[in-house]
């Protein structure tokens, strides 16, 4: 949509001749479209085999889960020179949570051969302060992958700002 008609819209919605309602659709409209544009532009810049830093990596997820309604957690699987195997969302949930089985995500790790990992999840509330049950699991997993040697390297909990559980102090 253009500028002109994105004017155009605002002048028929302030004047009365279209419903307000109509107008926020035209807008979420154009609010999906300019995210898709700037997600492609994003993922040019930001190729997910080489998150060569944690930086890259939190930019990265919170491109990808910053517009979430709902939780996801997922992980990063990474070889032994921590290259990137894959990039899987493992479990979803509702607005304020997820449940994690250790047991799936071991399996996983298994399939994907992977000798560490960046385990990741998003809050849609926006606030990137991990909760309690966030601490937990962290733990209960990094124990899990432990015992079949994947290394837990960060937990990084995302909302507006990320959060890296290992730059807490927690892994």
């Amino acid at each position: 949509m253009s500028t002109s008609a994105t004017t155009r819209i605002l002048h028929l919605v302030t004047h009365g001749t279209i419903p307000i309602d109509r107008a926020r659709a035209d807008e979420d409209v154009l609010i999906r479209q300019a995210m898709a544009i700037l997600e492609r532009r994003m993922r040019r810049t930001l190729d997910p085999d080489v998150l060569t830093s944690p930086e890259l990596a939190q930019r990265y997820l919170q491109l990808r889960l910053g517009t979430r309604e709902h939780e996801v957690f997922g992980v990063i699987w990474l070889d032994h020179r921590h290259r990137v195997l894959a990039i899987e969302e493992l479990f979803r949930g509702t607005l304020d949570g997820a449940s994690v089985h250790p047991r799936e995500v071991v399996k996983q790790a298994m399939r994907t051969n992977a000798g560490a990992c960046l385990l990741f999840h998003n809050h849609p509330s926006g606030i990137s302060e991990p909760s309690p049950s966030d601490l937990t699991i962290t733990r209960r997993l990094k124990e899990a992958l432990g015992l079949v040697e994947v290394r837990v390297l960060d937990h990084l909990v995302i909302g507006e700002t990320c959060t890296s559980l290992a730059e807490q102090g927690v892994l």
